[in-house]
């Protein structure tokens, strides 16, 4: 075998290597939730939501687990998220409002929890951020890709087929028309219309207030408590500390925290590759016109 040949052999080895060994360690640290303990005593339930919103389903099964679980008698909710999709990060907001209506809740600012981040925690009896949390970004976006330009320039184009006239809407073979540009603003409107009524209501602000303030741009969490957007300002710990004492725990709570599990490759290859894909680039993988 020349030289060549083995170091190509070399590189081709080294690489396979480190992508298996990346692949490990975005598939052992994957948040998938086998069960909670249930030791005795008091304790404070933590839950924990990361990253871009695009599933509900997973957060709220696993807040119901803690729910259900007889030593748990507060709940802190911390969230690290930009945002996501409109329905999920509404579906989590209302499981955290079932959730503090049965047992305290605090939420638990992290580095940010802005837009369905935000949304998410609205509904929980205290929301905390740290004084530097980035929050707020109320506000609703819906993005349409459009290359049509191009596809004229080298002379690709599309055939459509519709039941009506606004069933293509989006398509990005060709110009949006003013009455899809009409159509898709008053669906952005209606729910961004939503996350205000949400806010106030939740906030107990006058919702004209809110909209002064609801216009995307983003907050540090200081100024989000000026705002009134938040209740207070602390760390993991005080949450930690703060929902015990809604609790009436005496002392610093000792916590219960989920279970994590090994993704395998049977999760990979029946249903667990988008998850598995979004952990790794940590983007969405699911494409949505519209989103928090």
């Amino acid at each position: 075998m020349r030289k060549k040949d083995i170091l190509a052999f070399i590189l081709i080895i080294g690489i396979t290597i480190l992508v298996i060994a990346l692949l490990f360690n975005v598939f052992t640290s994957s948040p998938k939730i086998d069960s909670f303990s249930s030791i005795g005593g008091q304790r404070v339930g933590v839950i924990e939501l990361n990253g871009p919103i695009y599933k509900s389903r997973p957060f709220v099964d696993n807040l119901k687990k803690l729910l259900d679980t007889p030593s748990v008698k507060a709940l802190v909710v911390r969230i690290d998220s930009p945002g996501g999709t409109v329905g999920a990060s509404q579906e989590i907001s209302n499981a955290v409002k079932r959730a503090s209506e049965k047992i305290p809740v605090v939420v638990s600012m992290g580095d940010i929890a802005a837009s369905g981040g935000y949304y998410a925690a609205l509904g929980a009896d205290i929301i905390m951020a740290n004084p530097a949390t980035t929050t707020g970004s109320i506000g609703v976006i819906a993005q349409v890709p459009a290359f049509y330009e191009l596809m004229n320039r080298i002379g690709i184009s599309q055939e459509t087929i519709k039941s009506g006239e606004f069933k293509d809407t989006g398509n990005p073979f060709r110009p949006m028309t003013k009455k899809e540009r009409k159509y898709l603003q008053e669906w952005v409107d209606d729910t961004y219309e939503q996350f205000l009524e949400k806010v106030a209501e939740e906030r107990e602000l006058p919702i004209e207030e809110v909209r002064k303030i609801a216009d995307g741009r983003v907050f540090t969490g200081r100024q989000a408590l000026q705002y009134g957007l938040v209740d207070t300002l602390g760390d993991w710990h005080d949450a930690i500390l703060t929902a015990g004492q809604l609790a009436g725990i005496k002392g610093e709570p000792m916590i219960l925290e989920k279970k994590r599990r090994k993704i395998t490759i049977m999760d990979i290859l029946f249903g667990d590759l988008e998850e598995a894909i979004s952990h790794l680039t940590g983007n969405r993988v699911e494409l949505k016109y519209i989103a928090f």
